[in-house]
């Protein structure tokens, strides 16, 4: 197999697309979509999100020290991509997009109502690492929609079509493949 070698990039795809609200009040609440997110713990919870410096959340964000991450959808996919492209310096995002902003239980930051699962964050430490800043964050509460919880009290990921961010470009979730140890499970 022969194989072309290139220079050192971000070519770790696919992420989640989400959308992080930040604010500590209705003026200046805003949204910012994140490609460059994941889970970093279990035990305590904790995720990250890297954010360019001279993006209007990241001065948000670094001052309030919470923000919300937002899971996205095939529904929301426009909204994510506008959020990710406009600044709030310049638009209210929630307004322009009919996005309904609601009170978080452990944060300033507002929830997306609209956002089928909401991740309640406070910054735990920042760190500085070129193009981005990493703000590493416990997360503090998770809202899911009652409406994807099955009888069984887990989270139909599937149901909410999930979008997640590859090259510059959108893509749903597409179909399972199997489950956390599949491989190796007991044939019955």
């Amino acid at each position: 197999m022969e194989k072309s070698i290139w220079k050192p990039g971000t070519m770790l795809y696919p992420l989640p697309a989400v959308m992080v609200s930040c604010g500590d009040k209705k003026e200046n609440y805003n949204i910012i979509t994140i490609g460059w997110t994941g889970t970093i713990c279990s035990e305590p919870p904790m995720l990250y999100i890297s954010v360019r410096p001279s993006r209007h959340s990241h001065d948000i964000i670094k001052r309030t020290g919470e923000f919300v991450v937002n899971l996205t959808t095939k529904k929301l996919a426009f909204a994510a991509d506008l959020c990710g492209v406009k600044s709030g310096r310049s638009i209210n995002k929630f307004e322009k997009l009919r996005l309904t902003p609601v009170p978080g239980t452990q944060v300033s930051a507002p929830l997306i109502k609209e956002s089928p699962m909401n991740i309640e964050c406070r910054v735990k430490n920042i760190i500085s690492l070129g193009s981005h800043d990493m703000f590493i964050a416990d997360v503090l509460c998770v809202h899911a929609d009652k409406k994807y919880i099955d009888k069984k009290g887990a989270f139909n990921f599937a149901a909410i079509d999930p979008i997640c961010f590859c090259h510059g470009k959108y893509y749903v979730v597409g179909k399972e493949l199997g489950h956390f140890g599949f491989s190796v499970r007991k044939k019955k």
